[in-house]
């Protein structure tokens, strides 16, 4: 199966994210210090155009970099300033609680030379980093996505007006779900893509704080080759059926996290649109001990 151009699996997604995390962890000292300078580094990355973006030979490395560069900038600014006391309740002043939501274990403050030491060391790693990247990461602030080409859109739209007129027991949109997690589990791109509208469309929402698509992905065999990619078969990544945001849906899991949250607009007997947020911010939510799927009505993508 050839995978959706800028579509990766959820594990990839999500240890990438982490990744960033500690690193900013580990210069900064705080948790909730490396949350913003992660978010920082994805709008960095949002605000490439497209061609910029194809031109980044690694990703994950050029987004390090760029968290390597800010991190070693606020330090600077507060060493120049010469205030230590305020670099202390930056880099380590916001509490420890934080510091386990970004994934960061092991890299408490106790022991550790002080943030400012270990810049020094730090700059010749981004340094070999940025040699390793193809482009550089720009200063100049999140650039909407290019123009969407509307002729597919209007005809993923058109398929779901026209089938609005044609309603789906509950009983159907049920065996539909039930029928999408068995493709996707199953890695079946034809039996998926059978399932899907021929116009149908996929959205993504990363919220600007992982790296996903910023368009839509349309047309029903392009949809399926997207969603399989991402739902890229791995021993901890789990699917299960689950109504979303008052739609059919499902959500997946990566351990005990819910990694994402999938709606399905249906129509007939086909899917027309699928909603798939990735967002971190929104899936705090889902989250919480009492969010469970249906026990069930799922399974994990296991291999073989």
């Amino acid at each position: 199966m050839e995978p959706a151009v800028d579509t990766m699996p959820i594990a990839e997604l999500l240890d990438e994210r982490r990744h960033l995390l500690e690193v900013a962890h580990w210069m900064l000292g705080s948790g909730v210090a490396a949350e913003l300078v992660t978010d920082e580094a994805y709008r960095e990355w949002y605000g490439l155009s497209d061609r910029q973006r194809g031109r980044i030979g690694t990703p994950r490395t050029w987004l390090t970099q760029v968290v390597g560069s800010i991190c070693l900038a606020r330090l600077d600014a507060f060493a120049q300033a010469g205030e230590p006391a305020a670099l202390a309740r930056t880099c380590e002043g916001f509490g420890s609680g934080p510091q386990e939501d970004t994934g960061a274990q092991g890299a408490g403050t106790s022991g550790r030379p002080a943030p400012a030491e270990r810049a020094a060391p730090v700059r010749d790693v981004f340094a070999v980093a940025a040699r390793e990247s193809v482009g550089t990461p720009g200063r100049s602030g999140t650039r909407l996505p290019g123009p969407v080409s509307v002729e597919p859109l209007d005809r993923a739209r058109h398929s779901q007006s026209a089938g609005a007129a044609r309603p789906i027991s509950g009983r159907r949109k049920d065996e539909l779900v039930d029928a999408v997690r068995d493709a996707c589990a199953a890695e079946d791109v034809d039996r998926l893509t059978s399932l899907l509208d021929p116009d149908a469309a996929v959205f993504y929402d990363g919220g600007g704080k992982v790296r996903t698509l910023t368009r839509p992905v349309i047309g029903g065999a392009r949809v399926a080759r997207s969603l399989l990619t991402l739902f890229g078969r791995h021993p901890r990544t789990t699917l299960h059926t689950s109504p979303v945001n008052g739609r059919a849906g499902l959500v997946v899991r990566y351990g005990d996290q819910v990694a994402a949250v999938v709606g399905l607009d249906m129509a007939g007997a086909r899917v027309v649109q699928v909603w798939v947020v990735l967002n971190p911010d929104k899936l705090r939510s889902w989250n919480r001990p009492c969010v469970r799927p249906r026990a069930a009505a799922g399974g994990p993508l296991r291999h073989g």
